[in-house]
């Protein structure tokens, strides 16, 4: 494993329950701006992190995840807004983190 990839998955790993951080925030956070990076890490290594709580910058869940980022959200009673049409996606304002 390489150290960038240990130094995004530490940084998601310190992510507290409820709050969320975008890929190009946990970029920022290990000094790079590399956020495409960041969600290949989370493909190949962020099964043993809460990967949920990283998020593409719309405030949408990864795609193809949105079930199962939605069943963790409400558990851990992330702030969501949702659309008339039922979809929803995370309330950066009051959810967003920064270590």
């Amino acid at each position: 494993m390489t150290d960038f990839v240990s130094r995004v998955l530490e940084v998601v790993d310190s992510i507290p329950p409820g709050r969320v951080m975008t890929y190009g925030d946990v970029a920022a956070a290990v000094g790079s701006r590399a956020a495409r990076a960041v969600g290949q890490v989370m493909s190949h290594y962020g099964h043993d992190v809460a990967w949920w709580r990283v998020i593409r910058s719309n405030g949408h869940a990864a795609v193809d995840k949105e079930a199962r980022a939605l069943d963790n959200f409400r558990a851990e009673d992330t702030p969501l807004l949702w659309s008339t049409s039922g979809d929803f996606r995370v309330d950066l304002t009051h959810a967003r983190w920064a270590p």
